[in-house]
């Protein structure tokens, strides 16, 4: 990057600056009380997302039969409007005055209300009371949280099972709103051992507006298959379904516990990560994508009430860090990390007006004195292109190397045929927010086409900008 000439920084915009975008953040687990919602917002309003993934909390807010109190979730979901921030709810989990296990389960996790008629109707009566409640300000509901799982689907996962009980949930939010969008599936193993194939069966995707499904992978072509296989649902059984990728992240250090955990994650490796799996999810198409999670927190799916040591397996998931006390609840001053500015970085660039684009780039293999020898192939990396309505494109493009074991820094040289695009190029680095111009001698024209000569490449998303992009 040294070469470049470096022309300013990406600027971040707050939440409630940009009109609509397709990021999220997770602001889950507030059911369970596990951190201090008052201390984060600040970091959310800063962020540029424009989604906050919340999780409803049935036995929070019904502690007494038939009595129903939304003073917790009516604080969060109203300080998130207020910052610009759209909030959509998870309806989970159980609740220990219908279900036995949901006594014994820390936060009544993977407690599903579906073993009898009261069970059935007390869940039903809850969902109605809640859609009806944040009428006018929620408007996507997701029906329960990895149903596929035996962490949240306690006895044992059931596709038959989850299609009635998200048929039977689906009906009960459209009676309770009929503007509501309703979202199913929240599934995070694919397609293990036939389960969507068998919730499909049930018909479950009728009635539906989307799906929501969880990509905790490493890899970046797994991050693509996971999408293609919700879209080749979406084509094959109702092909107005959105597409939600709901949760996804990573540990910023190597002893976090949850989804992939053990790996050598570092706070470089997260922010990498994140800006990787979200570039790839705006590639495909996705309607919304957000990142899990705002903040570093107990896991807490497997806990045990009245065994606090059960549950206190900290995940560090956070783009924010904190401490914690005793009962494993975030305190202390929070503080963002890498990952945060990364995030901000990305949602002030990708926002508003936009379109995924296929570039007239093709890539050219040139001498490289970086390298001492030849540039990268081009068509070997992972790039996604992208048009905004000012006649503006960007190119995002890096080495797809296992983020666990390897880093890259190469160059790869590009031909814009027909010079189509704008002349006006920079580059922007998405992980650091630094912006570049390039050197006269890096762009030449050639036989009608612009040549651009020995780019940078990283294994961590670059953007080049052709034009007023970057706005």
């Amino acid at each position: 990057m040294e070469r470049l000439k470096k022309a300013g920084r990406i600027i971040p915009k707050k939440s409630i600056d940009i009109r609509h975008s397709k990021i999220g953040l997770g602001f889950e687990k507030l059911d369970r009380d596990v951190f201090d919602p008052e201390k984060a917002y600040k970091f959310v309003a800063e962020s540029g997302v424009k989604w906050a993934r919340l999780q409803s909390g049935w036995q929070r807010t019904e502690k007494e039969k038939g009595v129903f109190d939304f003073t917790w979730l009516d604080k969060i979901v109203d300080h998130m409007i207020s910052i610009g921030v759209e909030p959509w709810l998870c309806l989970c989990y159980g609740n220990q005055l219908y279900t036995p296990q949901a006594k014994i389960e820390f936060g009544a996790v993977g407690c599903p209300p579906i073993f009898s008629r009261e069970e059935k109707d007390a869940w039903e009566r809850y969902v109605k009371e809640t859609v009806t409640h944040f009428r006018g300000r929620i408007r996507f509901y997701e029906i329960w949280n990895e149903p596929d799982g035996s962490s949240c689907w306690k006895h044992g996962p059931n596709p038959e099972e989850l299609g009635a009980f998200t048929r039977a949930t689906a009906k009960a939010c459209r009676e309770a709103d009929p503007h509501c969008q309703v979202l199913g599936f929240v599934t995070h193993k694919d397609n293990e051992d036939g389960f969507l194939d068998r919730l499909c069966g049930t018909k479950v995707c009728d009635d539906l507006d989307g799906i929501s499904y969880h990509s905790y992978r490493v890899m970046d072509e797994e991050f693509e298959k996971s999408f293609a296989l919700y879209d080749r649902i979406r084509k094959n059984y109702k092909p107005s379904l959105k597409i939600f990728q709901g949760e996804s992240g990573t540990q910023s250090r190597s002893d976090g516990c949850g989804a992939l955990k053990g790996g050598a994650w570092t706070p470089v490796k997260q922010a990498k990560f994140l800006l990787r799996h979200l570039i790839v999810d705006l590639g495909c198409g996705a309607d919304m994508t957000s990142y899990f999670s705002c903040m570093d927190m107990i896991e807490a799916l497997r806990g045990k009430n009245g065994d606090v040591k059960s549950y206190l397996d900290y995940g560090y998931f956070g783009v924010i860090g904190a401490d914690f006390d005793e009962n494993g609840r975030s305190t202390g001053e929070y503080t963002p990390k890498l990952s945060y500015r990364a995030l901000q970085n990305l949602t002030s660039v990708f926002h508003d007006e936009y379109t995924r684009a296929e570039l007239p780039v093709e890539g050219v293999i040139l001498k490289s004195p970086r390298l001492l020898g030849e540039d990268f192939d081009f068509e070997n990396t992972r790039h996604y292109g992208f048009k905004k309505p000012n006649g503006s494109h960007g190119l995002c493009y890096w080495v797809s190397r296992n983020i666990l074991s390897e880093t890259y820094e190469g160059t790869v040289s590009l031909r814009i045929k027909d010079r189509a695009l704008s002349h006006t190029v920079r580059l922007a680095d998405l992980l650091t927010g630094d912006i570049y111009e390039l050197q006269e001698d890096m762009v030449r024209e050639e036989e009608g086409d612009w040549v651009i000569v020995n780019l940078p490449v990283l294994d961590s998303p670059l953007l080049l900008t052709f034009g007023d992009f970057l706005i």
